[in-house]
């Protein structure tokens, strides 16, 4: 409960700040509102926290690989971008079976996976999948990177997986694709 002099609203910065609890305004805690009425940082931005996370899927037959992957990314790699949700596959089957299910919204493929590589798997998957979501690659080198012109992948890094760049070609990817999230 808060004192007869405890105020209810301070000033700093430009914005209005509630005291420790609830926003009385939004009913959200340590969100405070500009003397305007918006957000702080509402840029006109839709809150992606509201959508559906992205289902990402990761093939590789080596679980390590998988792992790093999805710590390299996090929940969220940028915050425009809703929360992505990891499907992990570690044969050709499940990956062709999930992927003609029409939810995966991006595939992170190994392509130095056995038996079957990721750029094998990214070749057959937009050939044979109508309005394919975004493919990325990852070769055994960067040398490599010209054999993912022919699997037709979207994109493509190298191992050693170096977070920063995986991040920055996932998001890429993700901003442009044209029909992200997969429809429910």
């Amino acid at each position: 409960m808060l004192s007869p002099r405890e105020p209810l609203w301070t000033v700093g910065f430009g914005y209005l700040h509630s005291p420790p609890g609830p926003c009385r305004a939004y009913g959200s805690r340590g969100r405070g509102c500009r003397v305007d009425g918006a957000f702080p940082y509402d840029d006109g931005v839709t809150d992606s926290t509201d959508s559906r996370p992205l289902k990402v899927l990761v093939y590789s037959d080596d679980s390590d690989t998988r792992q790093q992957v999805s710590l390299a990314l996090g929940k969220r790699p940028h915050p425009d971008l809703p929360a992505f949700e990891y499907v992990e596959c570690a044969t050709e089957p499940v990956v062709i079976k999930t992927m003609d299910s029409g939810e995966i919204d991006l595939a992170i493929l190994d392509g130095e996976a056995v038996p079957a590589g990721g750029m094998g798997i990214a070749r057959q998957l937009k050939t044979e999948i109508y309005r394919c979501p975004p493919l990325l690659v990852i070769t055994g080198r960067q040398q490599d990177a010209w054999l993912a012109t022919w699997s037709l992948a979207d994109g493509v890094v190298a191992h050693p997986i170096d977070p920063i760049l995986l991040a920055e070609a996932v998001i890429d990817l993700v901003r442009g694709a044209k029909t992200l999230p997969a429809s429910s």
